[in-house]
């Protein structure tokens, strides 16, 4: 690979004896990796565990698998996977993904979570906080919202209000030359310096979001001390509640340049691409108390109707821990304990339920993603050559010990959306944009 020269003049300078074993790992292949969702029913065999990781394997998996679609695997590689390990959220905890397209950290942060506590995920730019919205509905969790806003938008309205702040920050992107080679054109010497200085203006609000005793995460796909250990220097500096926690080095894992508590990620010592950790944890005892007004149910009696009446036939679980808000025509159920979000721009408002049409309410196929086959009055698993003809968009004919009405679609355990019986018949409710021909 053609690296930069004045890439290749710094980090020689860096590391020394290790740069030219650093320099002949970009000739070997990228590593792949994925993760297992425990949202969801099964496991994967055949694949190596990713050593220290709860949720990690090496390898690919196909996007057309059936593990894809109902959101049982999620490709990321495993050095970015460290970053979520590193944060390991608890069940009860409110957290932050700040900069989270494409869903990768916000979907670990979700593994942890499970479907307790609350995620807030964000993305700045619109065309990719659509694909995290996507990626997230797919993985099936029911406590997160995904936002489409600023930093300091976001900070106006959760002020002290996290537990956990993750921001895998944009930045000039070193760790992935090896991964997209097309990354180096946008590197220049005095590229990770511009980097830098926006990674503290996004450090800057989000520490205005981080509750007393609340855990912050800062991670980069770059080794530039300039956004690394310069920014945590600073945030030290600047900060003086903000205490460096040490992470334990591990699996390859090296320590940061001269701060031992951080890590970095390097391809000739650990089996990934580029990434940079660090980990602080606000020691104020207490932060100004502010009242939070939180969102409130706006359905119309006709809608609560129409809504009760089909989780009455068709679900045997309780969804109303959260807050049911209607948009449009589409019903959503938010996570308890968020404030009013009515001034930021949304990308994905909780768990969307479905859609009311006449006189009727039809549920979406991100519920029949989301719940379980117990958690449903009917539901018919699927075969593998059904499966094939489902997501290419066929209707599939079932025998007559199949109920008319909704039921869920499963494969391998898990949730394939909601399809309606007809008479011997499943429509096909698979979303008309996400429909392929399974050729694998």
């Amino acid at each position: 690979m053609n690296l930069p020269d004045e890439f290749l003049k710094k980090y020689q300078n860096l590391l020394g004896d290790e740069f030219g074993d650093f320099v002949k790992s970009f000739d070997e292949p990228a590593v792949s990796g994925f993760r297992i969702n425990p949202l969801k029913t099964g496991t994967i065999t055949g694949f190596e565990r990713i050593s220290g990781s709860h949720f990690g394997y090496y390898g690919k998996v196909s996007g057309k698998s059936a593990e894809h679609v109902t959101g049982l695997v999620y490709s990321q590689e495993p050095a970015a996977q460290v970053v979520g390990e590193v944060a390991a959220p608890s069940a009860h905890m409110k957290v932050l993904d700040l900069c989270a397209a494409p869903g990768g950290k916000s979907t670990h942060l979700l593994s942890f979570l499970g479907n307790d506590g609350l995620l807030v995920s964000n993305e700045i730019s619109p065309k990719r906080s659509k694909i995290l919205a996507e990626n997230i509905e797919r993985f099936g969790a029911r406590n997160v919202v995904v936002l489409n806003e600023s930093p300091a938008r976001l900070a106006t309205i959760f002020p002290d209000y996290f537990d956990l702040i993750v921001i895998d920050a944009p930045c000039s992107g070193e760790g992935m030359f090896r991964k997209d080679p097309d990354a180096m054109q946008y590197w220049s010497a005095d590229y990770p310096e511009q980097c830098a200085i926006l990674q503290r203006e996004i450090l800057t609000e989000a520490l205005k979001m981080l509750g007393a005793n609340g855990e912050l995460i800062y991670s980069t796909c770059t080794w530039s001390p300039e956004e690394n250990e310069a920014n945590v220097r600073w945030l030290l500096e600047n900060y003086p509640d903000l205490r460096l926690v040490n992470i334990p080095k591990q699996n390859g894992l090296a320590a940061g340049i001269d701060l031992p508590e951080v890590i970095r990620c390097y391809p000739h010592q650990f089996r990934g691409e580029g990434q940079f950790v660090a980990k602080f944890v606000n020691t104020a005892s207490s932060v100004s108390e502010r009242k939070i007004k939180s969102g409130k149910t706006n359905l119309t009696k006709t809608q609560q109707m129409l809504w009760e009446e089909f989780a009455e036939n068709a679900l045997l679980c309780d969804l109303s821990n959260g807050i049911f808000q209607v948009f449009g025509d589409n019903l959503y159920l938010l996570p308890a304990g968020l404030p009013d979000l009515s001034k930021l721009k949304i990308a994905r408002n909780g768990l969307h339920l479905g859609v009311f049409k006449k006189n009727r309410f039809e549920p979406s196929f991100a519920l029949g993603l989301a719940l379980k086959a117990t958690e449903v009055a009917q539901s018919l698993e699927i075969n593998d050559a059904q499966f094939k003809k489902y997501v290419a968009g066929e209707t599939l004919t079932v025998d007559d010990a199949v109920k008319n009405g909704w039921l869920q679609l499963t494969i391998n355990g898990n949730g394939l959306g909601f399809a309606k019986a007809v008479n011997g018949v499943v429509k096909n409710y698979f979303p008309k944009g996400l429909r392929f021909l399974d050729k694998y």
